[in-house]
């Protein structure tokens, strides 16, 4: 789980970056609070081979990210 929320981009996506190079996990879920993160890290995963699913979850959004 990788919890991106408060924090402004580009950090959110080097987050997601760093977590997905440490072993590429098969699943990887990510916790974000603004639009933008959402749409950065949706692209930056499609571009790593990753499918994105995002629920919105309260004020926040969930993402999963599955090989």
């Amino acid at each position: 789980m990788v919890d991106t929320r408060g924090l402004s981009c580009p950090i959110p996506v080097v987050m997601v970056q760093k977590a997905l190079q440490n072993g590429a996990p098969a699943k990887l879920e990510v916790l974000a609070d603004a639009q933008v993160a959402v749409e950065n890290i949706t692209r930056f995963a499609r571009s790593q081979g990753y499918q994105v699913s995002v629920a919105e979850d309260g004020p926040d959004f969930r993402l999963t990210l599955t090989r």
